[in-house]
């Protein structure tokens, strides 16, 4: 019998959660982020799941050549562009929209020899205060003119650094007015409006919105309480089975370091899940895992983490649920416990989770 963890991927909840996005962001068109193996969800997850998207934004041009070669036929973007000169003839030949946001890449595009008819449709980036990719606004326009006297079909495009937050400079209004006046008077269609933009600032959208991590139901911010009641649904499930029982007596101690203590008889349960399958080890005393049991209402209750995470197992209290055996189900992140709840005991954000589960833990398509 196989380890019993296993990342379950609900591509129904895929659908719903695009489905809440277009009808947040009615009047533009979607790129689907899809970087990071799909924030850990699987590249062939999110094509059944978000096929209904009008174009799919990655990272490298082996996750296009993917969608590719399983009939994705819609628009893919390659977010950070082409990292290298001689990646230009398979960005053509798979017709991607490239990023273009130094002016290495725009020398590489100046020099590619295609029939202008063919040439590809570019997001010229501008950098609008984040300070990681593209041009700051006085160089913007020159670029935008090379690349459009190359007969390039032009495109915008900002990041902004702080749609998560309020009142923090730089602001999405400080950065908006950059972009608006680093464009003004240049032809092309927009795109700035990333997760937290969809959700918190829908009035400054642009033609093309780039949601990534609300697409997995996972909070922008890290913290649950701002999406919880979005109606955005998780996609992915890490579940697992309790493998071993210990009966503790007053004073017996759990684990590596023996950091855990039991104040009064009490029954453990050990899991088989552990860091080297992505949960984190940092994850505090009292993290939740919820335990499944038919018979109480709400088909079983969360139990706290006792102990440090090991590399294979984890140990929980199961005084609150005394029906609880070997084999009985369990959740470490998913419908009963959002990531970003234990991303928050583990002093980290949702995103890191779900990108981090490892390659020895199966994964289901449902």
């Amino acid at each position: 019998m196989t380890r019993p963890i296993l990342a379950a991927i609900d591509t129904a909840a895929f659908e719903h959660n695009l489905a809440k996005i277009r009808g947040l962001a009615p009047e533009s068109k979607i790129w689907c982020v899809i970087k990071a193996r799909a924030y850990g969800h699987g590249l062939e997850a999110a094509l059944r799941g978000l096929g209904s998207t009008d174009g799919f934004a990655v990272l490298d041009l082996e996750d296009a050549r993917f969608l590719r070669d399983h009939g994705w036929q819609g628009r893919i973007l390659l977010l950070e562009g082409l990292f290298h000169e001689n990646e230009l003839s398979l960005a053509h030949e798979l017709t991607c929209d490239v990023v273009i946001h130094c002016e290495n890449q725009v020398t590489w595009l100046e020099g590619f020899e295609v029939q202008p008819h063919s040439r590809m449709n570019v997001f010229l980036k501008m950098n609008t205060g984040m300070n990681r990719l593209g041009f700051k606004p006085d160089a913007y326009r020159t670029a935008f003119h090379r690349l459009h006297a190359a007969g390039y079909h032009m495109h915008h495009m900002t990041h902004f650094a702080n749609a998560d937050q309020l009142n923090r400079s730089p602001t999405v209004d400080e950065q908006l007015e950059s972009f608006h006046l680093g464009i003004d008077g240049l032809p092309g269609s927009t795109s700035y409006g990333n997760s937290a933009t969809v959700l918190w600032h829908r009035n400054t959208l642009g033609d093309w919105v780039r949601p990534g991590v609300i697409l997995y139901g996972v909070s922008p911010t890290g913290i649950y309480s701002d999406i919880e009641h979005s109606g955005l649904k998780p996609v992915m499930s890490l579940a697992s089975e309790i493998i071993a029982i210990q009966d503790l007596a007053i004073g017996d101690r759990v684990g590596y370091g023996g950091i855990y203590e039991a104040s009064e008889p009490m029954r453990i349960g050990i899991v088989a899940c552990g860091y080297a399958d992505g949960y984190p080890r940092h994850a505090k005393e009292g993290s939740p895992v919820w335990v499944s049991d038919p018979t109480m209402k709400n088909g079983g209750m969360i139990c706290p983490i006792v102990g440090r995470i090991s590399m294979d197992m984890l140990t929980i209290d199961l005084r609150g649920v005394p029906n609880a055996q070997i084999g009985t189900n369990v959740e470490l992140w998913g419908k009963h416990v959002p990531v970003d709840v234990l991303a928050h005991h583990s002093g980290t954000i949702g995103y890191e989770l779900i990108c981090a589960v490892a390659p020895r833990v199966p994964v289901k398509i449902i």
